[in-house]
C-alpha cells in the first residue's frame, strides 16, 4: 500500500509528489495521458516560478521575459492603457515542458510515475483509500494508499467521487497560437469578453499566444474568432480547457485532498494557477502525515490561511471588468504608468511601492 496516491501530474501533483518523496513516502503519480499533453493552459507566469524549479530550468523553459500590459477597452486598434515595470514583471514559458520538467523531478526523487493509467472510481475506507485504475491495455486494477491527492484540473474525477463540492464557478478557456516569432516585452489585455478578458501574448521565437475566457454558453468560440479576425492572424493550433473561479467551503475528506485547478485554487482576476497551486502543494507536504487524518485539518487552513486573502482581493478586482466602459475608462487611465505590483498577488495593490507609485 502507498502512503499517498496523486492523481494527476500537473505542476501541484508533480510538486506534492516530489517533496512527499524527499521525505521518503512512497507514492504513486498517475497521469492519465502522457504528462504536459493536451495542452490546455497559458505559459505566461510570474518570475516567482524559478523558485520552483530545478536550477538550470530556464535554460528549457523560458521563451520571452514581458515587462508590462497594454489594457484595452476594445480591439487591438483601441486606445492602450500600459502598466509596465523597469524589468521584467513576468516571463512566457513552455507550457508542456514545465510538467514534465517538475514529474522526471519527482520521479528522480522515488516517485512511482505512471502515465496513461485513468483513474475511474475512489472508495474511501475507514484506514484507506481504494482507487480503481484503466491502464494502457484497457484492463482495470486497483490501487491502495493511505490517503489520495487529487490534483486532476477543474473538472476532477476524485472530487466527483469523494462528494466534494465543485468550485463555484468555472469558465470556459480557448488558447490558439501563431508561428511567427515575436519577442515583444508587452501583453495585451481585452475587457472585451462577458465577466472576463481576451489576451494576446508574444512568446519569442516560439510565436504568439491568443487567448480568452467566459462563462459557458457565452459564444466563446464566435468571441474568440472576432478576437484573431481583429489581429489579422489564422491560428495554427487551437485548444480549449476549463478555469475553475471560487474554492469550495472544503478541500478534503478524512483521507482525500484536493490541490490545484481540482480545489479551485486560482486566481480570480486572471484564471492562472500555477503560483498558487504550487504553493497549497508546498503547504500540503510540510503538514499532511498520511498515517494521522486529522493531519488535513492543517492543511486546509495553512492553504486558506496563505491564499484567500489573495483569491478574495481577486474577485474583487475581477468584478472591474464588469464595470460599464466610461468607468472602465476611467479607471484605467487614473492607474496607468509605471507599477508597484505583483501579478500574482493582488494585496500588493496597497504595498509601499504602488501607492508611492500612485501619489508621486
Amino acid at each position: 500500500m502507498y502512503d499517498f496516491i496523486v492523481v494527476g501530474a500537473g505542476p501541484p501533483g508533480s510538486r506534492f509528489a516530489y517533496h512527499a518523496a524527499t521525505k521518503g513516502y512512497d507514492v504513486a503519480l498517475l497521469e492519465k495521458g502522457e504528462v504536459g499533453q493536451p495542452l490546455a493552459c497559458s505559459g505566461h507566469v510570474s518570475t516567482d516560478l524559478w523558485e520552483y524549479l530545478p536550477a538550470g530550468a530556464g535554460d528549457e523553459l523560458l521563451q520571452n521575459r514581458i515587462s508590462g500590459a497594454r489594457f484595452h477597452v476594445g480591439g487591438p486598434d483601441s486606445k492602450a492603457y500600459p502598466f509596465y515595470k523597469s524589468e521584467s514583471i513576468s516571463h512566457v514559458i513552455d507550457r508542456v515542458e514545465l510538467d514534465k520538467t517538475l514529474a522526471r523531478r519527482a520521479a528522480d526523487a522515488g516517485t512511482d510515475l505512471r502515465e496513461q493509467h485513468t483513474v475511474v472510481d475512489l472508495d474511501e475506507q475507514r484506514d484507506r483509500v481504494v482507487v480503481t485504475v484503466a491502464r494502457p491495455d484497457g484492463t482495470h486494477t486497483t490501487m491502495e494508499a493511505q490517503m489520495v491527492a487529487g490534483c486532476d484540473g477543474p473538472t476532477s474525477r476524485v472530487r466527483d467521487r469523494v462528494g466534494i463540492d465543485a468550485p463555484e464557478e468555472l469558465l470556459h478557456g480557448v488558447l490558439a497560437f501563431t508561428d511567427a516569432p515575436d519577442a515583444g516585452d508587452r501583453v495585451d489585455v481585452h475587457l472585451t469578453a462577458p465577466t472576463f478578458f481576451s489576451w494576446r501574448i508574444p512568446r519569442g521565437a516560439a510565436g504568439v499566444e491568443y487567448g480568452l475566457a467566459a462563462p459557458p454558453g457565452a459564444a466563446v468560440k464566435s468571441l474568440f474568432d472576432e478576437l484573431t479576425e481583429a489581429y489579422g492572424v489564422e491560428p495554427s493550433r487551437r485548444c480549449s480547457g476549463a478555469i475553475p473561479i471560487g474554492p469550495p467551503d472544503s478541500v478534503t475528506t478524512d483521507r482525500v485532498f484536493l490541490i490545484g485547478d481540482a480545489a479551485a485554487q486560482t486566481k480570480p482576476f486572471t484564471g492562472g494557477g500555477i503560483l498558487y497551486s504550487m504553493t497549497a502543494a508546498d503547504i500540503a507536504a510540510s503538514t499532511i502525515d498520511p498515517s494521522v487524518p486529522s493531519t488535513l485539518d492543517a492543511y486546509e487552513h495553512a492553504w486558506r490561511d496563505t491564499l484567500a486573502t489573495e483569491i478574495r482581493l481577486g474577485s474583487l478586482l475581477r468584478r472591474c471588468y464588469s464595470l460599464p466602459e466610461p468607468i472602465q475608462r476611467l479607471g484605467l487611465r487614473a492607474l496607468d504608468g509605471e507599477i508597484g505590483v505583483h501579478m500574482d498577488r493582488p494585496t500588493t495593490l496597497f504595498s509601499r511601492a504602488q501607492l508611492r507609485r500612485l501619489f508621486s
